[in-house]
């Protein structure tokens, strides 16, 4: 079985928690793919075998590997999106970071987790990611996000105006700092902060909720994800700026934004002992009382 590896950085308290997965892959004679500045970070504190092959590009990845290991938290794993793409590539989350809603894998399950996979004792969750259509070039082509979209004012304390459509009909016009345009996935993310709804994975939905509205009434709504939105700022500045996932750029004024479902999926790797709900009541501390 060929896995691959990815990961961004490396800290000496992960080291034999990193030990233990490749000394698992090495025992079931796995053949490892690594990506190259990771690769670089661990190559003096541990040994890997003599054909690790490497790679750095989606095209470099996609070739004859059947599951990709990220190794660190959910920004990691969100950073794999751009490499994995529509490859249908499973995609397993170890998590070696805090929250970890995404990488579901905790640190003291990696040797469970490996015998797992080779079991195929797991299942693939299906992932609906949001795809940029105009603004065309933004991100060059990975215009597409796991989690979010999201607007906000440029380093002024002025607010903005968002003007939503959705299917070509006015929704709303937004005053405050932003706006978040979320999937399913990321309803747990900075939606979840800005005091939006947890969807379940599956729902075929997309949130939109306000970053600190001015009006009080306001919340964030949920609709379905064949829905085209349609968005158009209006402040004092000249420039804004729009994230998807980990990515960043400035907008113009005068850019309309067109989003829609992207048309492809990302599957992430769940263990048969968690689902979805276990995850959020884990991760939420729900039905724990920490009153006394």
């Amino acid at each position: 079985m060929k896995i691959a590896l990815f990961g961004k950085d490396y800290s000496q308290d992960q080291k034999a928690y990193l030990q233990m997965l490749i000394n698992e892959l090495r025992k079931r004679q796995a053949r490892l793919s690594i990506f190259q500045p990771y690769f670089n970070k661990l190559s003096e504190q541990f040994e890997f075998p003599d054909d690790l092959i490497f790679f750095n590009t989606h095209e470099e990845l996609v070739e004859d590997v059947e599951m990709l290991f990220s190794i660190g938290g959910d920004g990691t794993l969100l950073d794999t999106i751009p490499l994995v793409r529509g490859s249908g590539i499973p995609v397993l989350g170890i998590n070696l970071g805090r929250m970890g809603f995404l990488s579901s894998v905790s640190k003291d399950d990696i040797r469970e987790a490996v015998n797992s996979v080779f079991e195929g004792d797991y299942k693939l969750d299906k992932r609906a990611l949001l795809s940029l259509i105009e603004p065309e070039g933004i991100f060059g082509d990975l215009n597409f996000a796991l989690n979010d979209l999201t607007i906000y004012r440029n380093n002024t304390t002025s607010l903005i105006v968002v003007h939503v459509f959705v299917d070509d009909l006015f929704l709303n016009s937004y005053w405050g700092d932003g706006l978040i345009v979320s999937t399913p996935t990321g309803s747990t993310a900075y939606s979840l902060a800005a005091g939006g709804p947890i969807i379940s994975p599956g729902s075929q939905n997309f949130v939109i909720a306000p970053i600190a509205s001015h009006n009080l009434t306001v919340r964030p709504i949920v609709i379905q994800d064949t829905s085209e939105i349609r968005i158009r700022i209006e402040g004092r500045e000249e420039k804004y700026l729009m994230t998807m996932d980990s990515r960043h750029s400035a907008i113009n004024k005068e850019d309309e934004l067109i989003i829609r479902r992207c048309n492809f999926d990302v599957n992430l790797v769940q263990m048969n002992n968690k689902d979805f709900y276990s995850t959020v009541r884990e991760k939420l501390l729900w039905g724990r009382d920490y009153r006394n």
